[in-house]
């Protein structure tokens, strides 16, 4: 039972607030050398050794670089900008527009945190000034930021490659219908409230030639990163390059993009450089104390206890997909996707691989469920992006109720992928 108190414990001091990486690291030293004394701890070098080594999450650091130069090239700026005015005759098309660019956002760079903040700045006080609802505004918002974390280059789906030994090119392939759903679900929501409730999501008025313009200029701006998108995900897709080798094409597009844009200096360089090292850091130290977390888990026989539990249950297949399922979700509502990822995924894995499972489409299920932790009230980090850059007005329970309509449908869509994966091109088997 050692390991299940250990996993216990780990979970309680998360949720008190305890640092992540220095949790799993320090309570893992103490429960490994109560169990099994100090000879246990000596193969961790080689295992820390061998993540420093590892080619497929040298992917990491060059998509989150990628993600951080165009969001301070003010690309994700001007897009907004121009499809505001493109589509803002519609009812509720400012809203769509967002999640329209969200969409473009999550595909070239990936990094939630720099699309809510940049739709939270530019598309928030538009939608205020139009008397758009607050907490529509603000839930289309939170949601179009985090569609990164299931849209391709993302960075969870190269996280759990690397934890479920699965090629990541074929998990960018497979999440590919899954994050379109979530898209036409968002817009599908934002037109029926607008059709259902027009005070809610109300058209404005574009002179003519402003819309001519801002047709002309949204192809303009959609167009560099449409390419950069291609090129990105194209040579995956064709087997040309690795994601790895990708993620470095990505990251000089990146820098050409900015070249082209205005934007290119060696300071915006720099800033890039530290912002990438500060995320990457938090990343490899959240994993390195992931790996004595699950080393002690592993040789106190908790993984041997958990898969009896789950493989005793009545429904074998179904049973084990539900829990699983629900116990992601409801830790969502706790602890961030990176320690879902390290410590929960490598419990289960083992079981769903007895069970027959496919594992490309049981990935795709835990990178849906995953992104629901950004919106998950109370520590959704995707409702503090957004409120530290909303106007007064914007009080964070408008945040919170705006974010549930979304959840749900995301809830939906992961239902379906469950139920129907054969729409998506996934199998169970």
């Amino acid at each position: 039972m050692i390991g299940i108190v250990l996993f216990i414990t780990a979970l309680c001091l998360l949720f008190l607030g305890y640092p992540i990486a220095f949790t799993f690291a320090g309570i893992s030293l103490l429960f490994g050398w109560f169990a099994m004394g100090p000879d246990l701890f000596a193969f961790m070098p080689y295992r820390i050794m061998s993540i420093m080594e590892n080619t497929i999450l040298m992917a990491v650091p060059m998509f989150i670089f990628m993600g951080v130069v165009l969001q301070k090239s003010q690309l994700a700026e001007r897009l907004l900008e121009s499809m505001a005015t493109l589509f803002g005759e519609l009812r509720g098309g400012l809203a769509i527009s967002t999640v329209i660019v969200g969409a473009f956002l999550a595909a070239s760079t990936g990094v939630v945190g720099a699309s809510v903040v940049a739709m939270g700045v530019i598309s928030l006080p538009v939608m205020m000034k139009y008397n758009y609802d607050k907490r529509l505004a603000t839930g289309v918002i939170c949601a179009s930021g985090t569609l990164g974390q299931i849209i391709p280059p993302s960075i969870i789906l190269i996280i759990l490659g690397d934890v479920m030994g699965l090629p990541v090119g074929d998990l960018f392939q497979a999440a590919l219908w899954p994050g379109i759903a979530l898209i036409l679900g968002y817009v599908l929501y934002v037109t029926y409230v607008a059709w259902r409730h027009p005070e809610r999501a109300p058209a404005i008025s574009v002179p003519q030639e402003e819309k001519r313009k801002a047709l002309i200029q949204a192809v303009i701006y959609i167009i560099p990163p449409l390419l950069l998108i291609v090129a990105v995900l194209g040579s995956i897709f064709s087997g040309i390059a690795t994601p790895t080798e990708s993620s470095a094409l990505g990251g000089v597009g990146a820098i050409v993009l900015a070249l082209f844009s205005g934007k290119f200096n060696i300071k915006m360089i720099l800033d890039s450089a530290k912002e990438t090292s500060k995320v990457s850091a938090m990343v490899f130290a959240v994993l390195i104390g992931a790996t004595a977390f699950s080393m002690v888990f592993t040789y106190t026989g908790g993984d041997y206890l958990v898969e009896d539990f789950m493989l005793q249950l009545p429904g074998e297949k179904w049973t084990f997909i539900a829990l699983a399922m629900i116990a992601i979700l409801i830790l969502g509502f706790f602890i961030d996707f990176v320690e879902i990822a390290f410590i929960i995924v490598p419990i289960l894995v083992p079981i769903a691989e007895s069970l027959g499972i496919n594992m490309i489409w049981f990935a795709i299920l835990i990178a849906m469920n995953l992104q629901s932790s950004f919106l998950t009230p109370p520590f959704g980090f995707s409702l503090f992006y957004l409120k530290g850059v909303a106007p007064k007005g914007v009080a964070t329970t408008d945040i919170y109720k705006g974010v549930i309509p979304f959840i749900m449908i995301q809830i939906a869509v992961l239902a379906m992928l469950i139920v129907f994966p054969s729409v998506f091109g996934l199998s169970m088997q």
